[in-house]
């Protein structure tokens, strides 16, 4: 076989000589080789068309389906933003361009993107510097515990514990035993909050840093959050803030405000950019000012000029978390987003999540048991306990929903609540599909009264009925898709 590359030979002093095309010998050993051509198919533009649509069809997603998922914020993604993010001038670079080429701005316009949503970012939390680079959440929560490592070493501080409630996100304890430390599991009291008694206890000049989700996975805001991050600070922890219910108080409240260090957002949760299907992820990660020279390399500064560039002399960074700067489409759209909704529209957001929020638990604490029945913030957590007498567990609740046309909520989280099913409609449903969503879940508590049986087969009306769940994540079968 002979292939033909372009060649290009450089002189003794530099000096490049006009590229050559030259014939390379390629062999290829006979046991590679194909013993007959391969059979591709041969199809319409119709036909692929066709065939991708009804795959989508397959789908559940926001554009299509009420997704009342809790602590994942799935809320509608508007399509500005999907265009915007598209347009030539930023979908055709790449983290490779340079930041200036004769005189051009090359990079330029998106360096100054991701300066600018790092301020605004910082005004939205209350913290002095942000980094963009985290590409998730979890990415996210280790980076902001590595900084806190990394402050504490440069101090000559002796620490080894994190304390998290136990109704903690689960990424929270795996993001502290990651970075080095052994968790501590603090007690929830009986409203449903971090145990302010048993903190205490707990809370030692050996505690580096405290994890707090606030409000936390029950929809609730803790109101002893100042006494917490107070008596953190005598004992030298820093407090972390996982941002993933930043929704519920955005506009309104600063964790930077209340006493916390270090926080991560999610971009794609809170300020509306895809996040279905495990991704694209945004997980920025902002910090007071003591801990700004460990954030990651490279920085994005604004030169005396007015131009920008990436700052990589940061001694003390504890250095690349990720390829380049981030997801930088995730970033461009949450960019947008902010400024299409400004300050007021940001708080009317959190305004009407937590609105919808309360409507639904009224509504449904007929039908399901509430826990902690009190005002939530931008979620709340129900409960199937009673239903799971009859044999109805959460999981057969949520296969049901999805023939109704609903994405399921999450359930058994968290664990501090059985058959636990976590609800947040959002700010962006109406007041007909939450009472669509109600009905139907009046329907399926009074189904399970009457014929619980018939839970076991849901759901009927997609490719594959009821999953061995596990399994079908370690062992992924898509035939049906095809």
């Amino acid at each position: 076989m002979e292939l033909i590359f372009s060649k290009s030979k450089q002189g003794k002093r530099g000096i490049k000589f006009p590229r050559v095309d030259v014939p390379v010998e390629v062999k290829i050993e006979p046991k590679y080789k194909r013993e007959k051509l391969a059979e591709l198919p041969s199809v319409s533009e119709p036909e692929v068309v066709r065939h991708f649509t009804n795959l989508s069809k397959k789908n559940f997603d926001v554009d299509s389906h009420f997704y009342p998922l809790g602590s994942c914020t799935m809320k509608y993604n508007p399509k500005i933003t999907e265009k915007l993010a598209s347009l030539e001038g930023f979908a055709s670079l790449h983290p490779l361009d340079p930041q200036l080429i004769m005189g051009g701005m090359l990079t330029q316009g998106a360096l100054e993107v991701i300066s600018n949503l790092e301020a605004l970012l910082c005004e939205i939390t209350g913290m002095d510097a942000f980094t963009t680079q985290p590409m998730a959440g979890a990415h996210g929560e280790l980076t902001g515990i590595m900084l806190i490592a990394a402050y504490h070493r440069n101090k000559g501080n002796k620490k080894k514990y994190v304390l998290i409630p136990d109704s903690g996100h689960g990424t929270n304890p795996a993001t502290a035993a990651i970075a080095g430390y052994e968790v501590k599991t603090v007690p929830s009291d009986e409203n449903g909050v971090m145990d302010l008694n048993e903190f205490k206890e707990a809370l030692t000049s050996e505690v580096a840093a405290v994890m707090l989700t606030c409000p936390n996975t029950l929809g609730i805001f803790n109101p002893h959050i100042k006494k917490i991050t107070d008596a953190a600070h005598k004992v030298g922890a820093l407090m972390y803030y996982d941002g993933a219910n930043l929704n519920a108080i955005m506009g309104k409240v600063r964790p930077g405000d209340l006493g916390f260090d270090v926080i991560h957002l999610n971009l794609h949760k809170t300020f509306g950019t895809p996040h279905g299907g495990g991704g694209p992820g945004s997980g920025p990660v902002g910090v007071r000012e003591e801990l700004e020279e460990f954030l990651p390399v490279s920085r994005v500064v604004k030169r005396k000029d007015g131009t920008f560039a990436l700052d990589y002399e940061k001694p003390l960074s504890i250095g690349y978390i990720s390829q380049f700067y981030g997801n930088f489409g995730v970033m461009l759209k949450a960019y947008v987003y902010i400024l299409l909704l400004g300050k007021e529209g940001l708080i009317k957001a959190s305004e009407i999540a937590v609105l919808n929020a309360n409507y639904l638990k009224v509504k449904l604490k007929k039908y399901l048991d509430v826990p902690f029945d009190k005002n939530c913030l931008h979620e709340f957590v129900a409960s199937v306990s009673h239903q799971a007498e009859r044999g109805v567990r959460a999981i057969d609740v949520a296969k049901a929903l999805i023939d109704k046309g609903i994405h399921p909520p999450t359930v058994y989280f968290p664990l501090i609540v059985k058959e636990a099913m976590m609800i947040e409609p959002t700010e962006t449903e109406s007041k007909e599909t939450l009472d669509e969503f109600i009905e139907v879940m009046k329907e399926l508590a009074l189904l399970a009264e009457r014929e619980p049986d018939v839970f076991r087969d849901f759901p009927k009306t997609t490719c594959v009925s009821r999953l061995d769940e596990v399994k079908a994540a370690k062992d992924m079968d898509l035939a049906c898709l095809s």
